[in-house]
C-alpha cells in the first residue's frame, strides 16, 4: 500500500509532537516550572521478588574476590620441583617489576606464574610486549583479576 503525502506527513507530525509531550523526570520529582514548587509524587510499583534478587546478587558478588579480566602467563610447569621453579621465576620478575605482582597458581598437574591485572586484552597485549625480551614464552590469557585501585 503506498502512503500518500499528506498522511506521511500527518503521521510524522503526529509523532514528533508525541515525543514533544514526553518531560524528563528525573530523582523522582517534576521539574521546576518558572520557579514554582514541585509539584506531584512518582510510586514505583513493582514486585517484591525483585529487591530480593537484588540483595542476592549483592550478596553473591561480595563472596566473589575480583573480577574477570586478563593476565600474562609467564611461567608453567609441571612435574618434580616445579613449585620451586614457579616460585624462582616469581621473585626474579618481582625483582625486575617491583611494582607489579607475580601470582602463582595451581591448576593439576600445573604450576603457573600470572602477572598484571589488565581489564582489557588490549592492556595486557602492550604489557606482554614490554616484557617478551625477558619472558619470551610469555601470553595473554583470560583470567579473575583483583578489583582496580580508586
Amino acid at each position: 500500500m503506498k502512503l500518500t503525502k499528506p498522511v506521511l506527513i500527518a503521521l510524522l507530525t503526529f509523532l514528533s509532537s508525541a515525543l514533544w509531550a514526553q518531560q524528563l523526570v528525573t530523582s523522582g520529582e517534576m521539574p521546576d516550572t518558572n520557579g514554582a514548587e514541585p509539584k506531584g509524587n512518582v510510586q514505583v510499583i513493582q514486585d517484591s521478588r525483585i529487591d530480593s534478587l537484588v540483595k542476592m546478587h549483592i550478596a553473591y558478588n561480595k563472596t566473589q574476590d575480583g573480577i574477570m579480566g586478563y593476565r600474562v602467563q609467564i611461567f608453567f610447569d609441571a612435574g618434580n620441583n616445579s613449585l620451586e621453579r614457579a616460585e624462582a621465576v616469581a621473585t626474579e620478575y618481582q625483582t625486575l617489576f617491583p611494582t607489579d605482582t607475580a601470582y602463582i597458581s595451581f591448576t593439576e598437574p600445573y604450576y603457573k606464574v600470572r602477572v598484571g591485572d589488565f581489564r582489557s586484552r588490549v592492556e595486557a597485549e602492550g604489557f606482554m610486549q614490554r616484557i617478551l625480551p625477558d619472558y619470551p614464552n610469555a601470553f595473554v590469557i583470560k583470567d579473575r583479576i583483583r578489583f582496580p585501585e580508586l
